[in-house]
């Protein structure tokens, strides 16, 4: 009976820590089994429900934070493609430009105050700024890359 006891509050510690950490995430499609149509559990949409989680309920445990305002942040991208590949995320979880809502806008505008703030600081001249659409993307979590030499 204390074996049984013991995992049933364990159970149910994990159905509440998980329903705190994914209270803000959209659902991704290998929640939706019922009609996921062939894209269940693919690996982008799950690190993007892992980043979500993350980015909205435990901010302090992202690694190597290098720039950060109350609606986005930026690390290092860890391949960069060029001398500065910087990754810049905002704290609303979207997972899509093309999903953006009114209540997502401000995220969006702080990641591009941001980026520009990024740009002067690290004296960009040539540089790229783009976010990648779904088909793209390795995280099903819209973020913004800058890229520059």
């Amino acid at each position: 009976m204390h074996i049984f006891l013991r995992n049933t509050v364990i159970f149910a510690l994990g159905i509440v820590t998980g329903g705190y950490l994914f209270s803000s995430s959209q659902p991704r499609s290998f929640l939706a089994i019922p009609s996921c149509e062939g894209r269940c559990a693919r690996p982008n949409e799950l690190a993007g429900l892992l980043s979500s989680a993350g980015i909205q309920k435990l901010p302090a445990a992202i690694p190597g934070v290098i720039a950060d305002s109350r609606e986005c942040f930026a690390i290092r991208h860890p391949r960069p493609e060029g001398k500065q590949h910087f990754v810049l995320f905002p704290k609303q979880d979207v997972k899509n430009i093309a999903d953006l809502t009114p209540e997502d806008q401000p995220y969006v505008m702080g990641c591009l105050a941001l980026a520009g703030a990024l740009i002067r600081a690290n004296k960009l001249e040539s540089y790229r700024l783009h976010t990648n659409g779904p088909g793209f993307q390795e995280i099903a979590y819209l973020h913004f890359h800058i890229i520059g030499d």
